[in-house]
């Protein structure tokens, strides 16, 4: 038998990793001295502390690999179990070389533009599903949607409910418009608020927005008739990086105040790959 020192050297495993190992009952030494507590283990259990590194290798948890050597899992199970793990480390490739594609992307666009990185860094989230109370409805032009967030404030107001994040507008236009535009503002609110509740009316509605998997996100700080730069570095964005618009732009007021040169908004556009 080796003690555990010479079971570290020999595995090239840490002594602190054996003792872990121990401590979760994943390998337990073949033997402890009980006067002296020295940890003796044997050459045969050597097999078993290179299954573990090999399935740890493998991306599986401490938790999963005990599992699999503590019971005689039939071979259906454990090639399923592979299989998983393997379009788990198929699905990270493929989203480290989208990642390596975006990189060389804006490298390229900086070589050939001689430009800096610009103001409007782009990322993609996937957005939650939030309840909102919203009013949509053609309006004169972009800075008319003022009237609209009124009425929706007057509204919220009579039913005593408040928002509970920031407030966004919905483009449902299919371009730019100077005038006419189909605009519709909205609140978040509880998503224990039911639209009974709240007694819609003609104007106002309240849904749930539903969630988006795949969401271009860039952050404009300023004015927010200077927003249109936003979107040009967001279509300047989704034209290097291979993806295209696939819905309804919102934007989301994430801070307004008196001085316009402090205002924050988050512009989002659902985006897929071309």
């Amino acid at each position: 038998m080796f003690k555990i020192g010479d079971f570290s050297k020999l595995s090239q495993v840490s002594i602190k990793t054996l003792r872990y190992y121990d401590e979760i009952g994943l390998l337990r030494p073949s033997e402890i001295d009980r006067f002296t507590g020295y940890r003796y283990y044997t050459a045969s259990q050597l097999s078993r502390l290179n299954r573990i590194l090999l399935l740890k290798d493998l991306g599986l948890s401490l938790d999963q690999i005990g599992r699999l050597l503590e019971s005689d899992l039939p071979p259906a199970q454990l090639r399923g179990m592979l299989k998983l793990r393997q379009a788990e480390i198929e699905r990270s490739i493929e989203e480290e070389e989208a990642r390596l594609a975006r990189v060389a992307a804006l490298l390229n666009h900086i070589e050939q533009e001689n430009a800096s990185m610009s103001k409007y860094d782009v990322v993609i989230k996937k957005i939650a599903p939030v309840r909102i109370a919203s009013i949509r409805d053609v309006v004169a032009n972009y800075n008319a949607q003022g009237e609209l967030w009124g009425e929706l404030g007057t509204y919220l107001a009579q039913h005593n409910v408040k928002a509970v994040a920031p407030c966004l507008t919905i483009d449902h236009n299919e371009g730019y418009k100077e005038r006419d535009v189909d605009l519709e503002v909205c609140e978040v609110i509880d998503a224990a608020l039911s639209p009974a509740a709240l007694a819609e009316t003609s104007r106002v509605r309240v849904y749930d927005l539903p969630a988006v998997e795949q969401m271009a996100c860039t952050v404009h700080h300023g004015p927010f008739p200077q927003l249109s730069q936003g979107y040009q570095a967001l279509m300047q964005w989704a034209e290097i990086n291979g993806y295209r618009f696939c819905g309804s732009s919102r934007e989301v007021y994430l801070q307004v105040g008196p001085d316009e040169s402090s205002n924050v908004a988050e512009i989002q556009i659902p985006v897929e790959k071309a």
